[in-house]
């Protein structure tokens, strides 16, 4: 076993006052909360948003935002071909960490011969997308 004598003698001669000092508080937890991100959280998303929106929706860095897994679903099932035919749609795979932070799912996605992935984040409860990615459309 080895010693730590450095760390023993600090212990043995230090004073009160110095360890009152270490466990002292000199800021609020709600101070350092400001300090550790300055704008709130409503302000936080739209800088995300923002970010997001420079890349193309569908991707990892501009995930579709929808509301749990019946989001995805229902997404899915009002998405359509640029020519107004259904889409199909493959099987839905974890894609690693979106642009905001959580998990995202993946669907492979197939409109004739071309086919191409769509990425989701079931995890924004508060949006309802209403665009749709460069190629596809809508329907209400």
């Amino acid at each position: 076993m080895r010693r730590r004598p450095v760390l023993l003698f600090a212990l043995a001669f230090a004073t009160p006052a110095a360890a009152q000092e270490l466990g002292a508080r000199t800021t609020s937890p709600e101070a350092m909360m400001r300090q550790m991100n300055n704008g709130s959280p409503e302000d936080e998303m739209q800088r995300m948003i923002a970010e997001a929106d420079a890349h193309p929706l569908g991707t990892p860095q501009n995930p579709i935002r929808v509301a749990g897994p019946e989001g995805e679903r229902a997404y899915l099932a009002h998405l359509r071909c640029s020519d107004g035919t259904t889409i199909r749609v493959g099987g839905r795979r974890e894609a690693g960490v979106g642009a905001y932070g959580s998990v995202v799912a993946a669907y492979d996605v197939a409109c004739g011969a071309a086919t191409g992935r769509l990425v989701f984040d079931m995890y924004q409860a508060e949006n309802v997308e209403t665009r749709a990615p460069a190629g596809y459309s809508l329907t209400p």
